[in-house]
């Protein structure tokens, strides 16, 4: 039976619509915009949905031979890409260096550092060796970095570990993830085989990074004075840190001289937007820089401010009878004794850890959503902390660009 000739126009219509519609994704995989659904509570308009090009010149990038793997007179500077990894996390890692590789890695070839608690054995040797032409060192962390420090107390440490369970704060029974923090906190960059290098890109396993980069971020750190680099800045658990702002209040009181004049107090300790959390943590926001990604001077981490600071709240014992992680220590040290201007938001840089994103809008970012911020419920997209960030801080992207 024919149909109608209008139907048969409608259908034809349809099937060219269609069609179209599969070319442009074809085309520009890319160019899909998060709907209202993807609002982010706080910003007005999510940074991320502006065309996001590179930072400002200087920028050093591949000319000829200059970043070859094989060049002893390379315009690499002393700079590293750091992971904390163990042997059986071997298949996410791989997953880790074949997209940083593939986006930046493989124009610059900077080397590789590995650092794990035991010997890591020779198939996870082999298989990072076949993803990367830089040089890559294994290496293993010093008994007395890691071990518990005498002067915590095992019997508290245990009580102290059912208490945050019963908070339902995350790892709270897991020793390796306490010692883990406090290493991350300030132990990393006391390893002997970073004693000569100055920056770090650090890298965890099972983490995706979307976007080509085409200049060299370390030398973007130098040339532009940065201190600190990060990609996602999110609301912390208040229950596993409610004594890490009162013991630095302490700190502070007895060495103010080490206050940045220039600092990120307000970052650090705003209670509008999250109040219950300002006042679960007895004066801090929770806000900190998700440090699974960062790009770092580890001469702060060694600076005389930083090094008495992590030895206070080392003394206090945190690490342990709470949950201090590294995220919120190292955002409370860069925020209270480092000029804010130092501090770098690396917009450009697609990344996800699960379950957050960074994601800009360029056309050099393949594989996530522009303005994603996470891919998990609906609530997360209030953990974002980037509004309290340009409250009390200018977007150096909209200065740049003009947006």
């Amino acid at each position: 039976m024919a149909f109608p000739k209008p139907i048969r126009l409608m259908a034809a219509a349809t099937m060219v619509m269609f069609l179209f519609l599969v070319f442009q994704l074809m085309r520009n995989p890319t160019a899909v915009h998060p709907g209202e659904h993807e609002k982010i509570p706080g910003l007005a308009r999510d940074p991320n949905l502006d065309e996001t090009g590179e930072p400002p010149e200087p920028l050093h990038r591949v000319s000829g031979s200059n970043y070859d793997a094989d060049n002893p007179n390379s315009d690499r500077i002393n700079a590293t890409l750091l992971s904390l990894v163990r042997n059986e996390e071997l298949d996410q890692l791989l997953q880790s260096m074949k997209d940083l590789e593939r986006t930046w890695n493989h124009k610059f070839n900077y080397p590789w550092t590995f650092i794990n608690d035991v010997p890591f054995t020779e198939e996870f040797k082999k298989a990072t060796r076949q993803v990367t032409k830089a040089e890559i060192k294994y290496e293993i962390i010093p008994k007395e970095h890691w071990d518990v420090p005498s002067f915590i107390s095992p019997d508290l440490m245990e009580e102290s570990a059912k208490i945050l369970e019963e908070n339902k704060v995350q790892y709270a029974q897991m020793k390796s993830y306490h010692q883990m923090c406090r290493w991350n906190s300030g132990m990393f960059y006391k390893h002997p085989a970073l004693k000569d290098m100055q920056y770090y890109w650090r890298v965890e396993p099972n983490v995706h990074f979307f976007c080509d980069v085409d200049y060299d971020v370390f030398r973007y750190m130098r040339d532009h004075n940065k201190t600190y680099g990060f990609t996602v800045t999110l609301y912390d658990s208040p229950e596993s840190v409610p004594q890490l702002w009162p013991e630095t209040v302490k700190f502070l009181a007895a060495n103010e001289q080490y206050l940045h004049p220039n600092n990120s107090m307000g970052f650090l300790t705003d209670k509008d937007r999250r109040p219950s959390h300002n006042e679960a943590a007895n004066g801090y926001s929770t806000c900190h820089f998700w440090s699974n990604f960062e790009i770092a001077d580890m001469n702060f981490w060694r600076s005389e401010a930083y090094e008495a600071y992590f030895q206070h709240l080392d003394r206090a014992g945190g690490f342990f009878y709470e949950r201090w992680g590294d995220a919120p220590v190292h955002t409370i040290g860069v925020g209270l004794f480092e000029d804010k201007e130092k501090v770098h938001w690396f917009k450009d840089i697609g990344y996800q850890h699960i379950p957050f994103f960074n994601c800009p809008n360029s056309p050099k970012c393949r594989g996530c959503e522009t303005g994603r911020l996470t891919d998990g419920d609906a609530w997360l997209k209030g953990e974002d902390c980037r509004p309290v960030w340009f409250k009390y801080h200018k977007n150096e992207w909209a200065l740049s660009t003009g947006k």
